[in-house]
């Protein structure tokens, strides 16, 4: 009998938590993509919101621009920051500086994001003078050429 596929999803995800190492972090977003679930999120702060095990690297995981999700100020936020500093994060009001949460695989090997391969192909299958045949006319330059 197999697993239910929100038990195979869970899974994923965990293991994509249990993968950042130390030091490191990542965004919701990311550890969503990570697990093979582009789009989910929300489902990786659920998850996380339910977590019972204590070896679990939760306080790696941030929102994607860098900021710890708890209340600032709160127990978790607090708990949140000590255990990224004490990996050596810097982490400054809130925010963790120095490295982004959501760096992808490119941007850690090369320091740049890859633009999506679909959107090199656009820019590279269509002539500049392409874009200039599609802007609309100046404004009442219609009417103007209308009654020559």
């Amino acid at each position: 009998m197999s697993k239910p596929a929100a038990d195979d999803a869970h899974g994923r995800i965990l293991a994509a938590i249990r993968a950042i190492p130390a030091g490191e972090v990542a965004g919701y977003g990311e550890v969503a993509r990570r697990a093979g679930l582009p789009g989910r999120a929300r489902l990786v702060a659920r998850l996380l919101g339910q977590n019972d095990d204590p070896r679990l690297p939760w306080h790696r995981v941030l929102r994607s621009d860098g900021r710890i999700a708890f209340p600032e100020g709160s127990r978790g936020f607090r708990e949140q920051s000590q255990r990224l500093r004490a990996e050596g994060v810097h982490v400054e009001a809130g925010r963790v500086k120095g490295q982004r949460a959501a760096a992808t695989l490119d941007e850690q090997m090369w320091g740049m994001p890859m633009s999506p391969p679909d959107a090199r192909k656009r820019r590279a299958s269509t002539p500049k003078s392409a874009g200039a045949a599609r802007k609309p006319p100046a404004r009442g330059a219609a009417r103007r050429g209308a009654g020559r």
